[in-house]
């Protein structure tokens, strides 16, 4: 696994902060792509709820949880995320996954401890970049598509804005207290993948070595 597959379950965290930003500009919800059907505006209800999860989203700053990711083949992976925004973020998988992603503000790092394989990439190339980034500030990036209400929550649907990438993201929230607790990813192909968090909690003192990540095999400097 690589990160154009890890990206896009983390996708969802950015496209949330971003969301926010775009409604307030725009106040308009847009139809699904292909629908064919006219831009319809927000009601005052959706936009209040949209402003809650950006003041949230953007005051995260040290946050510890566990998640549970479905992919669209069903197979089932969990671990360990820590949060210090700006910049940093880890998600550590458990066994028998093999993957550690880590953001160490500057870059992304992907291990995977059973292959062996180490990538990295720039982190501002990166969704995840957008939503570690000091000030989020993504008008006209994404477009929300749906404000859904349920019993002691809500979710918001958004999609890219500027029609570059395809698929939609869902962001899942508890009423009270407001806390993210699941984000998924609907891609091109239909396929969906769903990370469900538990547990995620404001901390302090995170170790600042969660955050760093090396090449266990640096190449031979010659």
């Amino acid at each position: 696994m690589r990160l154009r597959s890890i990206v896009p379950a983390l996708l969802a965290v950015c496209v949330a902060a971003a969301a926010p930003s775009l409604a307030a500009a725009a106040g308009h919800a847009l139809a699904p792509p292909g629908s064919g059907a006219a831009a319809a505006p927000l009601s005052a209800e959706d936009k209040a709820l949209v402003d809650r999860a950006s003041a949230y989203l953007e005051g995260l700053g040290e946050m510890r949880g566990h998640f549970l990711q479905t992919d669209p083949r069903g197979v089932v992976s969990e671990g360990e995320l820590y949060l210090n925004r700006p910049g940093k973020a880890r998600f550590d998988y458990q066994t028998p996954a093999s993957l550690l992603v880590v953001a160490d503000g500057h870059n992304v790092l992907v291990l995977d401890r059973r292959l062996k394989t180490f990538d990295r990439y720039p982190l501002g190339a990166t969704p995840l970049g957008l939503f570690l980034q000091k000030h989020i500030r993504l008008d006209q990036k994404v477009s929300v598509t749906h404000v859904d209400r349920f019993a002691g929550g809500f979710s918001l649907t958004a999609r890219d804005g500027k029609h570059e990438t395809q698929g939609q993201v869902t962001l899942t929230f508890t009423q009270s207290p407001l806390t993210l607790i699941e984000w998924s990813i609907l891609d091109a192909q239909g396929g969906r993948t769903t990370v469900r968090l538990s547990a995620l909690t404001p901390t302090s003192g995170l170790d600042p070595g969660l955050f760093v990540l090396r090449d266990p095999n640096p190449p031979a400097i010659r």
